[in-house]
């Protein structure tokens, strides 16, 4: 057993490994300059963020010695310890961040090197609602933010109608892991304009100069359900200043498409009022 001293307090690294959900010991890590990179703690510990009081079971520092990312549990799954058992001991923190105060139980939280909050993952299965440049949007998995406290992703919970220079887009991923909130599907510029957004509800068309008409929508794989059945993927659209790029698909390579001469329109794409189960998705 050993302290280790950082801005932050005394830090008391994990020494044991006589529990069930403990992960097996490894050491501390540390940067190439000697710095301190990463903590496991003997025992939850909490830490004083910037953006409050955080309960955290390991920890780990960018080479200046800030905070990089807090993680609140670090249990190890297994037979033995199960997703629900963890989240047993989940609790709600309260946090002061850029979109003001947020109670919610996190997986962890992310920081700049200068200490600005960078990301908020949140618990499976959690969402709170967040104010953003196109209206209130329920969220879940994360948010991020820009290193001036504006927002940069997030995660819609559900399908929601937000504005872009192509029209409104249903916005919604139903595909999206939530290994961090760091990396969202709707994603915003520094003025609050949509830059990114990922549909499965939503057709583009884009007319040429010449009149000529392409339209892109979501594709189809087959289901995880069965071999008969088929489910949307979602297609990803990214609004640059000079042209517009879709990718149909995960797999799919994107099209661009120049903004200038081109005029676009989006539209609802249903593909399940023909195939009623077609919406269906399982769970693995």
């Amino acid at each position: 057993m050993q302290t280790i001293t950082t801005r932050y307090g005394e830090l008391i690294p994990q020494h044991t490994t006589d529990d069930l959900r403990k992960r097996d010991l490894y050491p501390v890590e540390r940067h190439p300059s000697g710095g301190i990179k990463s903590v496991p703690l003997e025992t939850q510990t909490n830490i004083e963020t910037p953006a409050g009081i955080v309960p955290a079971e390991l920890v780990s520092f960018h080479e200046n010695g800030r905070l990089n990312r807090v993680f609140p549990l670090n249990g190890k799954l297994s037979g033995y310890w199960s997703q629900e058992d963890e989240a047993g001991l989940a609790r709600p923190v309260t946090l002061n961040t850029p979109v003001g105060i947020l109670t919610i139980r996190i997986l962890s939280l992310g920081f700049f090197e200068n200490g600005a909050l960078r990301s908020i993952t949140f618990w499976p299965e959690d969402t709170v609602s967040v104010s953003t440049p196109v209206g209130p949007v329920e969220t879940r998995i994360g948010i991020s933010f820009t290193p001036d406290g504006k927002i940069r992703s997030l995660e819609p919970a559900r399908p929601t109608p937000v504005r872009t220079v192509a029209g409104e887009i249903t916005a919604f991923d139903p595909d999206a892991v939530g290994v961090n909130g760091d990396v969202n599907s709707l994603e915003f510029d520094e003025d609050g304009g949509i830059v990114r957004v990922a549909t499965t509800l939503t057709r583009l068309t884009a007319v040429s100069p010449d009149g000529g008409i392409t339209t892109f929508a979501p594709c189809l794989r087959e289901s995880l359900c069965s071999e008969s059945e088929q489910e949307t993927t979602p297609m990803t659209v990214r609004f640059g200043k000079d042209a517009v790029i879709v990718q149909t698909g995960p797999n799919r390579p994107g099209e661009r498409i120049p903004r200038a001469g081109h005029v676009f329109f989006a539209g609802p794409f249903l593909p399940q009022l023909a195939r009623p189960f077609s919406g269906l998705r399982c769970r693995v």
